[in-house]
């Protein structure tokens, strides 16, 4: 096994090759920020699905990936004189040191709750320092809209805009879901877009409330419709059908069969 600051170097040295002018790869070469953003974020996904295998091979093949990109990102911004990655290293070396005064400095020991309480006011001092003087200030447009959501409604929820409890989000929920009904009969595609987003936002805010991720939520859900689908897809497959040939009351009776059965 290679030491750990070789192995990070020979992996900034390959990223490096990749790139150069003359004898790089001809597609490394003409990618910047832009194009390698959407890999960005699909490796962090395939990270995610890797650790709910809780396969060690497969989370460390996925998190090399990852890395890769942070170095890919790195050797652009080096290209063009802005930084390298070992200024990135060096960046967040110094933010987890100051965020973390109790494990790096002398302020009192914190449990959980109280170290998260102090990372948001270190995080809300660094915001002032750049000038992000508004609370929702600072959380970028890219995320993806449900994570976007959680993040914003946290933030209001911080300063006292938030719900009291988790049956008042219900009523919310109830109320959007009104307004969405009296919509349907004549409502543009602009207004019911309106409608189904509040009532998307005001989900997120429910699992915020619960504790719950509601990206894990969703994804739950999705991994649950591909499993009792799968199971319609059998079934019908051994009475030599498939979905095109049956109808909705024979596959929603299949669907319950698969949730009988614990999928």
């Amino acid at each position: 096994m290679e030491p750990k600051s070789n192995a990070v170097s020979a992996l900034v040295s390959v990223m490096a090759a990749l790139r150069d002018p003359q004898t790089g790869c001809a597609w490394d070469k003409a990618q910047d920020f832009s194009t390698i953003a959407p890999y960005t974020i699909e490796e962090a996904y395939e990270v995610r699905a890797a650790i709910e295998t809780n396969d060690p091979a497969q989370i460390k093949d996925e998190l090399g990936d990852l890395l890769f990109q942070v170095v890919y990102h790195a050797r652009i911004a080096e290209e063009r004189g802005w930084f390298d990655f070992n200024d990135v290293a060096a960046a967040i070396t110094s933010k987890m040191i100051r965020r973390h005064p109790h494990v790096f400095g002398d302020a009192p020991d914190r449990d959980a709750q109280a170290q998260i309480q102090a990372w948001e006011a270190q995080k809300a001092q660094e915001r002032q320092l750049r000038a992000e003087a508004g609370t929702l200030d600072g959380i970028a447009e890219s995320l993806p809209a449900i994570a976007t959501a959680a993040k914003l409604t946290a933030r209001a929820a911080r300063v006292g805009f938030d719900w009291p409890d988790t049956a008042a989000v219900l009523d919310k929920l109830e109320e959007e879901i009104k307004e969405l009904r009296a919509e349907l009969p004549a409502a543009s595609p602009a207004r019911l877009q309106d409608e189904l987003g509040d009532m998307l936002f005001v989900l997120v805010n429910l699992a915020r409330k619960l504790q719950l991720n509601a990206e894990a939520c969703l994804q739950g859900a999705n991994q649950k419709f591909i499993r009792r689908f799968s199971f319609i897809e059998s079934a019908l497959a051994a009475m030599g059908k498939v979905p095109a040939d049956s109808d909705l009351a024979e596959m929603d009776h299949l669907w319950d069969q698969a949730k009988i059965s614990g999928l």
